[in-house]
């Protein structure tokens, strides 16, 4: 006897849409280096490729979010690998010194580098003094 399973309703789906918990994130390994006119971030994402980076500028926060591109093996088993298999996710406070608009990212072999160059100091009005 054949049994037909009718599909969920679209409700009660989930749409992928909600927000990760942060136990399916790591933080990364990553290196700050200072330069004169700018600072780069050297972040240490094996597994990731370009096209699962995502890079966010909110105010003086910088969020980097790395996904792994995550592949079923016919033959899986689970070998409490879960911790390792996590995606990335790295928060930082970096401040308004710098211009987050002109930030250049790039990726090779699971090393992202982000250079954040420094704004320009403004310069300070020219102060009027009395002379009478």
């Amino acid at each position: 006897m054949h049994t037909i399973i009718s599909p969920l309703p679209n409700r009660t789906r989930s749409t992928g849409t909600e927000p990760a918990s942060p136990d399916a994130f790591r933080q990364p390994n990553y290196d700050c280096q200072e330069h004169r006119d700018a600072m780069k971030l050297v972040v240490y994402v094996p597994g990731v490729d370009a096209a699962g980076v995502e890079i966010e500028a909110a105010g003086t926060d910088l969020t980097l979010t790395a996904r792994k591109s995550h592949v079923v093996r016919v033959n899986w088993q689970a070998l409490h690998l879960e911790g390792a298999q996590r995606d990335y996710l790295l928060r930082l406070r970096l401040g308004h010194g710098f211009d987050y608009t002109a930030m250049h990212a790039e990726i090779h072999q699971g090393v992202l580098t982000v250079t954040l160059p420094k704004r320009q100091p403004t310069a300070a009005p020219a102060r009027l003094r009395r002379v009478a």
